[in-house]
């Protein structure tokens, strides 16, 4: 007996879903306003919510030589307000700008306005265990979440982020230094500085290296990195961005959230403690979308709102003019003639044979045709 057995083969097919495309939340309407920066650190406020992710502001090329590009950060005015960026000269020769800083301490937003400090003047954060006064909120004010993320300093994060998420960095750390990054969905990012300096000296046959970092304001680039867990890509990153603010601010974001422009060209003071809010302008709508590659969403291309120029000529252009001798004329060659239409050759006619020729006479004339 011949017994045939059939096995049965499973086969498991694992089908990859692709990852789920991260839709950013309408982000509330904006304040909009130009802050006019006091001269001095001023006094630190305690304010009560986290500011929302960063909005997009790419400056436009210096107006003059030594113009420093001050705002494009959340300030506070009873509520977080937009303070707009703008090219500005110090109020004195060799002041320079010092960024906000925001600490999270307790749940609670330290905050301390942009300032201009004297040359060789140093920022100081908070004390610990001072007492910060707790600021004012403006009528109608609508309230966020308190910083989600570690307790110290920290800058908010990027544009299309969750809103309340923090992201950890060094004293000194202009805010626009995320608005390249992708944006975060949990906390995870953190800034941390790209500084390594070197002292070197050969004394004895011994070599001492003495290494320290200082703060952000002695950095040219800072290093922006998060896990994957933390970013709404679900791609880990890790990349280097300029320290200084205009550089940052000029980032191609990965979502764009453009600021919008101040209905208003004139200065509100900047907050400090025991004050009370100013009359705000209405909030403008603010629109985030995934930005596309090569166009700077805050800064459209002027290609989609005029036509193309024609090109220079050699002349516009002031380079010699290129000559070409003219080419000759050639004629069309002629069609060849069918073969029914080539004349014929006339066929030659047989030689008659005469009849009274020998053997011989027919011998004769055929060597002499062969010759």
């Amino acid at each position: 007996m011949l017994i045939l057995s059939v096995g049965c083969v499973t086969r498991e097919v694992v089908v990859e879903r692709p990852a789920p495309v991260y839709r950013p939340a309408p982000p509330p309407a904006v304040v909009s306003v130009y802050v006019d920066p006091p001269i001095g650190q001023p006094e630190p406020i305690g304010c009560p919510w986290a500011p929302p992710p960063m909005l997009v502001e790419p400056p436009p090329p210096p107006p003059f030589e030594g113009a420093v590009w001050i705002g494009g950060y959340w300030a506070w005015q009873g509520t977080w307000v937009w303070a707009s960026g703008r090219w500005v000269g110090p109020p004195q020769p060799g002041y320079g700008w010092h960024p906000p800083y925001y600490e999270n301490r307790g749940g609670t937003v330290v905050f301390v306005s942009g300032f201009w400090g004297a040359a060789g003047v140093v920022f100081h954060p908070p004390a610990p265990g001072i007492s910060i006064t707790l600021a004012a909120v403006a009528p109608g004010a609508v309230r966020g979440p308190r910083p989600m993320g570690p307790e110290g300093v920290f800058v908010p994060p990027p544009p299309g982020s969750r809103v309340g998420i923090i992201v950890p960095a060094p004293i000194g750390t202009p805010p626009a230094v995320v608005t390249g990054a992708p944006p975060v969905v949990n906390v995870g990012m953190r800034i941390r500085e790209n500084i390594n300096s070197n002292n070197t000296v050969n004394s004895n046959n011994t070599t001492i290296v003495n290494n320290h970092v200082t703060n952000v304001t002695n950095v040219t680039n800072v290093i922006v990195e998060a896990p994957a867990s933390a970013t709404a890509n679900g791609k880990a990153v890790s990349t280097t961005v300029p320290a200084q603010a205009h550089l940052a601010a000029a980032m191609h974001p990965v979502v764009s959230a453009p600021a919008p422009r101040p209905a208003s060209s004139k200065a509100i003071p900047a907050f400090h403690p025991g004050s009370e809010p100013v009359a705000l302008p209405p909030p403008q709508p603010v629109r985030a979308t995934p930005a596309e590659r090569g166009i700077h969403p805050a800064q459209p291309s002027e290609r989609l709102n005029h036509p193309t120029p024609p090109a220079p000529s050699a002349r516009e252009e002031g380079r010699p003019e290129e000559f070409h001798s003219p080419r000759p004329r050639t004629q069309e060659p002629k069609p060849l003639p069918r073969e029914e239409d080539r004349p014929q050759k006339p066929e030659a006619k047989p030689k008659k044979k005469n009849p009274h020729e020998t053997w011989r006479d027919q011998d004769k004339r055929s060597k002499e045709e062969r010759d």
